[in-house]
């Protein structure tokens, strides 16, 4: 069982960053695939970024692509998210997830956070 928390969001107005953080309780987050999705009032909820177990890999969506930076903390159990150049289309509940085995863009992951929320103000 892995329990997730995210933090880090909040009201940014455009061009600005945020660094979204996720932690995640269970001995075995080092084995886990982690990954980031967004939804928006309105929309289906969408991939954004992902990280293996090792971080040496990392997937990113072509909306953030350039603007987002996904890492992992495997000894404090935390993956991270930081967002530049910040968009009002950027607005959204960020959720966190993790599973040990998935197609990382795929949102099949066992594993949600409640989200934290990021406003984009124009």
């Amino acid at each position: 069982q892995v329990q997730l928390v995210e933090s880090g969001g909040g009201l940014v107005q455009a061009g600005g960053s945020l660094r979204l953080s996720c932690a995640a309780s269970g001995h075995t987050f080092s084995r886990y695939i982690m990954g980031w999705f967004r939804q928006a009032p309105g929309k289906e909820r969408e991939f954004v970024s992902a990280i293996i177990w090792s971080g040496r890999s990392t997937y990113y969506a072509d909306s953030v692509k350039g603007r987002a930076t996904i890492s992992r903390d495997n000894a404090k159990n935390t993956v991270y998210l930081q967002m530049n150049s910040l968009k009002p289309e950027d607005t959204a509940v960020y959720y966190c997830a993790a599973d040990p085995r998935v197609n990382a863009f795929s949102d099949m992951y066992n594993y949600w956070g409640q989200g934290t929320q990021v406003t984009v103000s124009s």
